[in-house]
């Protein structure tokens, strides 16, 4: 097992901001739109807090645009361009996922400080962060202000429109949560990713060897 720092510090506190900011906004969001069943904190409160929380999460994101955007650290995020490659590690992936970790199977993927996303991970994360994430954010903001952005809000569809499409992005990060946290408790130990999340420092197996056969 080798120690490798595949979480620089800035990461981790916009990784942990994002967490705790997201499942305020989830338990705010939910005391907002199911006023009549959940009472764990007053109407107005809940408004209000969710408005502040999404403040600080576009913030946040900005934080993490910026940090990657003039970082070498970029490169975690560069897709594989050859089709067949990314097809064939996802598939080897999906195989572990599926099945090889429940029998004691070496993960395909061995992460390093350029390479820490598999090839599913990969792939999900930019749409989530580059399309899902500013979606919602905008989605929000609009409905913040209706009246002060009520042109935008009308050019595309109404209040409806925008508020059904915050509400799905909603179940699909509640989603994304409950699936995130399942497959950070794949490492070694359940703990493991969680605890390189803290420190910066992944333990990770080490690559099998093949004999050279001359």
């Amino acid at each position: 097992m080798e120690k490798l720092y595949i979480h620089p510090l800035t990461v981790r506190l916009w990784h942990w901001t994002n967490a705790f900011g997201f499942l305020l906004l989830i338990a705010t969001g939910l005391q907002i739109r199911y006023l009549d069943l959940i009472h764990l904190i007053p109407f107005r409160m809940a408004v209000v807090w969710h408005n502040w929380i999404g403040f600080v999460l576009i913030a946040n994101f900005f934080v993490w645009l910026g940090y990657y955007l003039f970082s070498d650290k970029i490169k975690v995020y560069h897709p594989e361009l050859s089709p067949t490659k990314y097809f064939q590690a996802s598939f080897r992936q999906m195989q572990f996922y599926g099945y090889g970790i429940f029998r004691g199977e070496p993960n395909p993927h061995h992460p390093n400080a350029y390479k820490k996303f598999n090839a599913l991970q990969s792939m999900l994360y930019q749409i989530i962060m580059m399309l899902l994430v500013p979606i919602m954010f905008f989605t929000g903001l609009l409905m913040w202000d209706v009246g002060r952005f009520s042109s935008i809000v009308e050019m595309l569809g109404g209040v409806r429109v925008v508020d059904t499409v915050h509400v799905l992005l909603f179940i699909v990060f509640c989603g994304f949560i409950i699936v995130h946290v399942y497959l950070a408790s794949l490492g070694h130990t359940p703990s493991a990713h969680f605890k390189a999340m803290i420190t910066g420092y992944e333990e990770v197996e080490d690559e099998p060897k093949h004999d050279v056969v001359s």
